[in-house]
Protein backbone atom coordinates (compact mmCIF):
# COMPACT_ATOMS: atom_id res chain seq x y z
CA UNK A 1 0.00 0.00 0.00
CA UNK A 2 1.50 3.23 -1.06
CA UNK A 3 1.88 6.03 1.67
CA UNK A 4 -0.92 7.80 0.60
CA UNK A 5 -3.56 5.14 0.57
CA UNK A 6 -2.23 4.01 3.89
CA UNK A 7 -2.50 7.35 5.14
CA UNK A 8 -6.34 7.47 4.02
CA UNK A 9 -7.22 4.26 5.55
CA UNK A 10 -5.85 5.25 9.04
CA UNK A 11 -8.00 8.80 8.39
CA UNK A 12 -11.45 6.42 7.80
CA UNK A 13 -10.05 4.33 10.30
CA UNK A 14 -9.69 6.72 12.94
CA UNK A 15 -13.40 8.45 12.10
CA UNK A 16 -15.06 5.51 12.15
CA UNK A 17 -13.63 4.52 15.82
CA UNK A 18 -14.92 8.47 16.36
CA UNK A 19 -18.19 8.30 15.34
CA UNK A 20 -18.80 5.10 17.17
CA UNK A 21 -18.26 6.73 20.08
CA UNK A 22 -20.51 9.58 19.40
CA UNK A 23 -23.63 7.10 18.17
CA UNK A 24 -23.07 5.31 21.98
CA UNK A 25 -26.06 4.58 23.61
CA UNK A 26 -26.11 6.45 26.78
CA UNK A 27 -26.64 4.61 30.01
CA UNK A 28 -29.77 4.80 31.76
CA UNK A 29 -29.11 5.05 35.58
CA UNK A 30 -32.41 3.63 37.13
CA UNK A 31 -33.05 3.65 41.05
CA UNK A 32 -35.23 1.10 42.17
CA UNK A 33 -36.10 2.25 45.87
CA UNK A 34 -39.39 3.85 46.90
CA UNK A 35 -41.29 7.36 45.57
CA UNK A 36 -40.49 8.40 49.49
CA UNK A 37 -36.49 7.50 49.59
CA UNK A 38 -35.86 8.82 46.15
CA UNK A 39 -37.23 12.10 47.45
CA UNK A 40 -35.74 12.13 51.07
CA UNK A 41 -32.08 11.77 48.85
CA UNK A 42 -31.01 10.91 45.26
CA UNK A 43 -28.54 11.31 42.32
CA UNK A 44 -29.40 13.72 39.57
CA UNK A 45 -30.26 12.63 36.12
CA UNK A 46 -31.49 9.19 37.74
CA UNK A 47 -35.00 7.57 36.42
CA UNK A 48 -36.87 6.44 39.61
CA UNK A 49 -38.96 3.64 39.30
CA UNK A 50 -39.42 1.40 42.53
CA UNK A 51 -38.29 -2.50 41.90
CA UNK A 52 -41.80 -3.76 42.52
CA UNK A 53 -42.80 -1.52 39.62
CA UNK A 54 -40.23 -1.94 37.35
CA UNK A 55 -41.63 -4.68 35.05
CA UNK A 56 -44.68 -2.36 34.32
CA UNK A 57 -43.06 0.57 33.75
CA UNK A 58 -39.73 0.24 32.18
CA UNK A 59 -40.97 0.39 28.39
CA UNK A 60 -42.55 4.45 29.65
CA UNK A 61 -38.53 5.23 28.96
CA UNK A 62 -38.90 4.02 25.35
CA UNK A 63 -35.35 1.99 25.74
CA UNK A 64 -34.11 -0.24 23.18
CA UNK A 65 -33.47 -3.74 24.85
CA UNK A 66 -29.66 -3.36 24.82
CA UNK A 67 -29.10 0.20 25.99
CA UNK A 68 -27.05 -0.11 29.22
CA UNK A 69 -28.95 0.09 32.36
CA UNK A 70 -27.32 0.90 36.18
CA UNK A 71 -29.86 -0.01 38.65
CA UNK A 72 -29.33 0.77 42.20
CA UNK A 73 -31.19 0.73 45.59
CA UNK A 74 -30.14 1.17 49.23
CA UNK A 75 -27.91 -2.14 49.31
CA UNK A 76 -28.17 -3.79 46.46
CA UNK A 77 -30.99 -6.45 47.17
CA UNK A 78 -33.85 -4.80 45.16
CA UNK A 79 -31.86 -3.88 42.87
CA UNK A 80 -31.02 -7.34 42.15
CA UNK A 81 -34.67 -8.41 42.09
CA UNK A 82 -34.52 -5.41 39.32
CA UNK A 83 -32.39 -6.95 36.87
CA UNK A 84 -33.66 -9.96 37.20
CA UNK A 85 -37.44 -8.69 36.54
CA UNK A 86 -35.33 -6.52 33.46
CA UNK A 87 -33.45 -9.54 31.96
CA UNK A 88 -36.85 -11.55 32.04
CA UNK A 89 -38.43 -8.51 29.76
CA UNK A 90 -34.96 -9.07 27.53
CA UNK A 91 -32.97 -6.54 28.34
CA UNK A 92 -29.40 -7.38 27.34
CA UNK A 93 -27.02 -4.78 28.75
CA UNK A 94 -28.11 -4.43 32.59
CA UNK A 95 -26.11 -4.64 35.73
CA UNK A 96 -26.69 -3.84 39.36
CA UNK A 97 -24.50 -1.68 40.68
CA UNK A 98 -25.27 -2.18 44.61
CA UNK A 99 -26.68 1.00 46.54
CA UNK A 100 -27.02 4.74 46.49
CA UNK A 101 -23.37 5.01 47.43
CA UNK A 102 -21.77 2.76 45.22
CA UNK A 103 -23.93 4.63 42.44
CA UNK A 104 -22.21 7.82 43.20
CA UNK A 105 -19.14 6.27 43.35
CA UNK A 106 -19.49 5.07 39.52
CA UNK A 107 -20.48 8.35 38.70
CA UNK A 108 -17.83 10.12 39.81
Amino acid sequence: MNPIARLAFVGMLLLSLASCSLFAPKTVWIDVRTVEEYSQDHMPNTENIPHTEIATRIADLGLDKDTPIKVFCRSGVRAGLALTSLQELGYTNVENVGGIADARKLRQ
